[in-house]
């Protein structure tokens, strides 16, 4: 049997079966699961010391050019799950001493995730880690499920949306989706160090491209709530399917890095920023199936 599914803003109204969909993501609605272990690459209030259970999902909306984790997001590589085999999951994970659930690049799956909650909920926080191309709807349906949410704001300029992946409307539609999860979520709760609620809002700066970072900072601090965290990542690494696009085949350099952050600075924006040294790809995780 096969459901139409218009749960992210491209509204394909694909038809999707267990396994398979015709629209942009081409998932079906069984999860498809590359890795699910413990994370030690989060922000600090995210991994913690044991680090964060993390669930690596496949496929994905939004589709950027650049992806770091291109080798999943591009394809359905990994092992299909059902409801209950995810609460399984989610169940080890907790035993095993994990900080929180998180939930990555799950849009696409939505409902079975909601099915696995309902089977398992686990005692420690969940978290949404997305790249903030949702739907309002969608966020909605979450919204009792999720404790933390970890949305990028990758692009502020419908051209550079456009350019890298193929979604003129994400700069205000990730905002319209960020600014519900902030009312959602409410202030930050953070306890020994370790986030119990809230939200974390990330951008990546990606090389010759200042002006949008700039633009998404400025975007952050007018239409989200003052005090939001942002999470400013150096960690670009040319990968992804970027042949076509001559500018990013290069780490970041200082100085880019630098305007960037000095524009948060003069904006009053607070929260983590990375080394530059964080650009490598040794914090790519090997997409193995691991605890699956």
């Amino acid at each position: 049997m096969s459901e139409k599914c218009n749960l992210c803003p491209r509204l394909c109204n694909a038809e999707r079966d267990i396994l398979r969909g015709s629209g942009f993501c081409g998932c079906g609605t069984n999860p498809v699961i590359s890795r699910a272990a413990l994370h030690m690459w989060e922000e600090p209030v995210i991994s913690g010391s044991a680090g964060s259970g993390t669930i690596f999902f496949s496929g994905c909306t939004l589709g950027c050019a650049f992806c770091q984790n291109y080798a999943i997001s591009s394809s359905l590589r990994g092992r299909a799950v059902t409801p209950e085999e995810l609460a399984g999951i989610m169940r080890n994970l907790e035993k095993q001493g994990a900080h929180n659930i998180s939930f990555v690049t799950g849009t696409q799956y939505v409902p079975a995730i909601i099915d696995a909650l309902n089977i398992y909920r686990p005692a420690i926080p969940t978290v949404w880690n997305s790249g903030g191309y949702e739907r309002v709807e969608t966020v909605r349906q979450l919204a009792d499920y999720i404790d933390i949410w970890l949305p990028d704001y990758k692009f502020a300029l419908p051209d550079a949306a456009a350019k890298y992946a193929h979604a003129r409307n994400y700069p205000e539609t990730a905002m319209a989706a960020i600014s519900l999860m902030c009312e959602l979520s409410g202030e930050n709760v953070i306890e020994n160090g370790i986030m119990k609620r809230g939200v974390i809002v990330r951008h990546l700066v990606l090389p010759h491209n200042v002006r949008n970072s700039i633009a998404a900072l400025r975007a952050i601090e007018k239409n989200l709530p003052k005090g939001t965290l942002v999470s400013i990542m150096s960690q670009y690494t040319p990968s992804g399917n970027i042949s076509e696009f001559s500018e990013l085949s290069r780490r970041l350099n200082r100085s880019e890095y630098d305007k960037v952050c000095a524009e948060a600075d003069t904006l009053g924006i607070g929260g983590f920023m990375q080394e530059l040294s964080s650009a490598s790809e040794e914090y790519v995780p090997d997409f193995d199936l691991t605890e699956l």
